[in-house]
């Protein structure tokens, strides 16, 4: 089994996991030689595109029906088998990428919110510009 970036940079050096930082004078920007971080660090954006790497567990169904027991009569019995989708992977996808989204425009609006889009944009391009200018 192939572990992911995560769970290998968990029982590594400091210094393996670590991004070195860099400013471009032409453009204003800081960037690192890396985006070990996956974009966040410390739970704020650090600029970098923002990786989300998502697990699903195996689905509930098994073909080979587990032991269970009666509500009622709190006797052994087997399971049912029921069918249910063999790949959940899409749908999931759909689902993370959805939530990923409204967890990043929740905190775009508690950043750059206001009455109105127009309020909304002025805020943004005003904090634009002030990080351009740094």
């Amino acid at each position: 089994m192939k572990l992911a970036r995560g769970v290998l940079a968990a029982g590594s050096l400091a210094a393996k996991c670590k991004s070195e930082i860099f400013y471009d004078q032409a453009t204003h920007k800081f960037s690192r030689s890396s985006n070990r971080a996956g974009g966040l660090e410390g739970g704020i954006t650090n600029g970098e595109d923002v990786v989300v790497r998502g697990y699903l567990k195996p689905i509930s169904t098994l073909r080979r029906a587990l032991k269970t027991a009666n509500m009622i009569t709190k006797e052994p019995v087997q399971a049912a088998y029921e069918r249910s989708d063999w790949c959940v992977v899409p749908a999931g996808a759909v689902a993370a990428e959805a939530m990923v989204a409204l967890v990043l425009a929740d905190a775009f609006l508690q950043k750059f919110g206001g009455d109105s889009m127009t309020e909304m944009r002025r805020n943004f391009e005003g904090y634009a510009r002030q990080i351009h200018d740094f």
